[in-house]
């Protein structure tokens, strides 16, 4: 039995009712609350994984191997918000700003510092970041321009109350006051995979070292099987060729942004 970190995704649905195979982890919420436990204790044999912690995990020799399935993607492009009661704010103005965000290292701030950074001008090493919890990956240093919240704080909450000029969230907020900061995001997001030919990619899984690859091609299987169960979400790729441009795009977030030290080869990633 292969003891296995795997949140609830349409795609995964099918997977997780094998539990004569696979000795899943209760998940309440968001699998991304295990993370520290696969890089830093390694304690899952399979794990759902977010793309910039796995980079990172490869950087400091983690024993863990990507498959090609993806379990979650999205253009992040509505996540970075600001309080509209306090004034409009524009990409180009986070220049001396301070923008909350959970971790630095996490995959939606990545991308969001990316799209500022491409796009919009903005040069990131003159933002203040905010951070509310340390790194996945317990190597990982953040730069000189990230600062702690001080214990207890909540990151909507220092949005409301000015303590910080915008937000990096997990979720797009339904409250009316908070609104995003790149405008028109669903028209920037189409943009930008139009100019990457490609998707930005946040979790998908990981496959301890010392899992045999006739285990790893089982499982592997098994999810294929699942996503076809869940109607195949066309923005939810599988498969080494069909993942190749948008691991391209990754490694290189990844890099310009100096969470790793070197581009890696897409098929470095799988071994």
């Amino acid at each position: 039995m292969l003891k296995t970190l795997m949140g609830d995704h349409a795609v995964t649905k099918q997977f997780k009712t094998r539990a004569d195979k696979f000795d899943f982890v209760e998940v309440k919420g968001s699998a991304a609350q295990f993370f520290k436990r696969v890089v830093r204790d390694l304690e899952f044999d399979v794990a759902e994984m977010a793309i910039m912690t796995q980079l990172i995990a490869k950087a400091h020799d983690k024993p863990y191997r990507l498959l090609p399935f993806v379990v979650m993607a999205r253009f992040q492009h509505p996540y970075l918000v600001y309080n509209a009661e306090r004034g409009a704010l524009k990409p180009e103005d986070l220049h001396g700003k301070r923008v909350g965000v959970r971790s630095y290292s996490v995959t939606t701030g990545a991308w969001i510092r990316s799209i500022l950074m491409e796009d919009h001008g903005v040069d990131i090493s003159r933002v203040k970041w905010v951070t509310f919890e340390e790194a996945h990956d317990a190597e990982f240093r953040d730069p000189a321009n990230v600062e702690r919240a001080p214990a207890g704080k909540e990151i909507a909450a220092m949005l409301k109350a000015g303590e910080i000029d915008a937000a990096i969230l997990g979720a797009i907020p339904t409250d009316p006051q908070l609104q995003p900061v790149i405008r028109d995001p669903e028209a920037a997001g189409k943009r930008w995979g139009e100019k990457h030919d490609g998707i930005q990619l946040n979790h998908l899984v990981v496959v301890k070292n010392t899992v045999p690859q006739s285990a790893a091609d089982e499982l592997y299987r098994l999810l294929v099987e699942s996503k076809h169960a869940a109607g195949d979400p066309p923005m939810l790729p599988h498969g080494l060729e069909a993942n190749r441009r948008n691991f391209e795009v990754a490694i290189d977030v990844a890099y310009a942004q100096r969470l790793i030290p070197r581009r890696y080869g897409v098929e470095e990633l799988l071994r």
